[in-house]
């Protein structure tokens, strides 16, 4: 059994990441069934020098070995996940870049 608080490490060809936390409210469409205005991804920076890409409301996912790289992925992503439902897709995609560190304790 795992203890809360803590995450799963999963695999993601070649990017180790945390699951995504369950979203507070419903993120992909809104009430009035306005498309959303924004996606956030967490971006991890790994071990070999490349980035992986994770949505935190939707299945998307994607990496890239530079900065630049995992922009240009990610938008196209983002394309290809809303290809047959444009209406619905996100005004503004936010990537929130995530360093973890461990440190020995004292």
């Amino acid at each position: 059994m795992q203890r809360p608080g803590r995450r799963l490490k999963m695999m993601c060809i070649g990017c180790t990441f945390a699951p995504p936390l369950p979203p507070l409210a419903k993120t992909s469409i809104k009430a009035d069934n306005s498309p959303m205005n924004e996606l956030v991804f967490e971006v991890m920076h790994e071990a070999d020098g490349g980035f992986c890409a994770e949505c935190l409301s939707e299945n998307i996912f994607t990496q890239g070995q530079t900065w630049e790289e995992v922009r240009r992925n990610v938008q196209e992503a983002v394309r290809a996940y809303y290809f047959d439902q444009a209406d619905k897709a996100p005004r503004q995609i936010r990537l929130r870049l995530v360093r973890d560190e461990l440190l020995a304790a004292a």
